[in-house]
């Protein structure tokens, strides 16, 4: 599917399977801007973006700041017209048993993964429902279905961007926004290398049928079918990316 002259924002897309989707989102023909709060990696994967013969903005911003979000917007509606597609990729997790996890950084999870997609949405979808048209992907988890060891916080989280994502499609699908989701599998990232090279990334790489982690460029089919303007009646759905993790009971 083509997105040409459509108009992307991707929040957390500076690295992991944020910069994927965004340098996927440009290859397929829009226009993105990618940010995150480093200014240095907005400003590189700006470059990757132009490289591609499309455009791009340099924007940092901070899911946890209102008013960066709202910033982020306004700069991208003053530079690209509109915003057809957003992507919400920012996320933090910390591996701690569930007894000794302070409110502190239960609340920071929370605040970044959960509440950050939500102001993103409102931030983003007011402009969309007023347009009528708007296609808007979170990233879930396999954590939003199933529980992993000592991640409770960030299990959660995901869980709620599940149902977040899915009381979002039935209030504004009437008004042509399109809200869904990407439950990646294992896809080796900054985020998450320290589990990779566990003993818990091998009891991963046991329970997934196909062998092998993903690539995060095997993301970006799916994000770019449910960004696109034929996929229309595709709402409140969370699709799982997980060579066959969800799908398998014994695979030995």
């Amino acid at each position: 599917m083509n997105l040409t002259g459509m108009k992307a924002v991707v929040i957390g897309g500076t690295s992991g399977i944020g910069r994927a989707l965004a340098l996927g989102l440009a290859r397929a023909g829009a226009d993105v801007a990618a940010s995150s709060r480093s200014r240095e990696m907005v400003d590189a994967i700006a470059d990757e973006i132009e490289s591609l013969g499309v455009a791009s903005l340099r924007v940092a911003s901070d899911v946890c700041d209102r008013d960066s979000l709202v910033a982020l917007r306004d700069r991208t509606l003053a530079s690209f017209g509109t915003v057809d597609i957003l992507i919400n990729s920012a996320g933090i997790t910390r591996r701690v048993p569930t007894v000794e996890m302070d409110e502190e950084l239960w609340n920071q999870i929370f605040n970044v993964n959960l509440t950050g997609t939500l102001r993103a949405c409102q931030i983003f979808g007011e402009e969309m429902l007023k347009r009528r048209f708007g296609r808007i992907i979170n990233i879930a988890s396999l954590s939003s279905f199933v529980a992993f060891q000592e991640v409770a916080a960030y299990g959660a989280s995901k869980a709620a961007v599940a149902s977040l994502t899915r009381s979002l499609a039935v209030e504004w699908s009437r008004l042509g926004v399109t809200v869904n989701a990407i439950a990646p599998g294992i896809f080796p990232t900054l985020l998450n290398s320290k589990i990779i090279d566990s003993q818990r990334g091998q009891e991963l790489l046991l329970r997934t049928p196909m062998g092998r982690f993903g690539e995060t460029s095997e993301l970006v089919t799916t994000a770019v079918y449910l960004a696109s303007r034929e996929t229309s009646f595709t709402t409140g759905q969370i699709i799982t990316v997980d060579g066959g993790m969800m799908a398998s009971g014994v695979n030995q």
